[in-house]
């Protein structure tokens, strides 16, 4: 099979020297890459910046803002079988990019800023992608509620919901516990290592596509 991957945060950036971003390592969507390649799949993993090293085996498109990513995703999607979009991407960018510096002035900064695309909720209806969907919800609060809002919203087959809020698991960490909302039921996936969850993941996707 094909699996397109997104992978990593994007970088809105200000000025020359600054840019809004996440706190998003990348290493859950790395991981799953990895464990897809060892399976002999084909993947295309289309990546922020990061600083984890690229797997073996796999085609590697790196971005770095969200209309990249877009740009990548719609390109590529639809030569995968299975898409899973495990990027934290800006949902808000800059207004204006400024051409040099922005020098300190007055006490306070005001900022505008304009909504980025929404890759994962272009998927379906802009894309026309007709393959296997899985989406990653990154929430703080109200975890299986604002997952199954996704689901519901993106056209999704599976999103995979996590709460960043905790400090052991999620952002920067080699562990996370993963909540699987499907359209009829919700399975909770006790912590773990990432790459074990990917494995788990790989084999739910690969499952799904194949009674889809």
């Amino acid at each position: 099979m094909t699996i397109l991957i997104t992978a990593g945060p994007t970088r809105e950036p200000l000025d020359p020297v600054r840019y809004l971003t996440n706190r998003s390592s990348g290493k859950m969507g790395y991981a799953i890459a990895d464990s897809a390649a060892a399976h002999q799949h084909r993947i295309i993993l289309i990546s922020g910046p990061t600083e984890i090293e690229i797997p073996d085996g796999v085609d590697f498109i790196p971005v770095e803002t969200a209309a990249e990513m877009y740009a990548a995703v719609e390109k590529y999607i639809n030569k995968a079988d299975i898409a899973i979009f495990a990027a934290a991407v800006a949902d808000y960018r800059p207004a204006e990019f400024q051409d040099q510096k922005i020098k300190k002035h007055g006490d306070t900064l005001t900022l505008e800023l304009v909504k980025n695309p929404d890759i994962l909720g272009s998927c379906r209806d802009k894309f026309h992608f007709t393959g296997t969907l899985i989406g990653f919800a990154a929430e703080t609060q109200n975890v299986e509620s604002n997952a199954r809002g996704k689901l519901e919203r993106k056209g999704c087959d599976l999103v995979i919901a996590n709460d960043v809020s905790r400090a052991d698991i999620g952002f920067d960490s080699n562990e996370n516990e993963i909540l699987l909302v499907y359209k009829d039921q919700t399975e909770l996936i006790e912590k773990a290592q990432k790459s074990h969850l990917a494995h788990i993941i790989l084999d739910l996707a690969t499952k799904l596509h194949r009674t889809s």
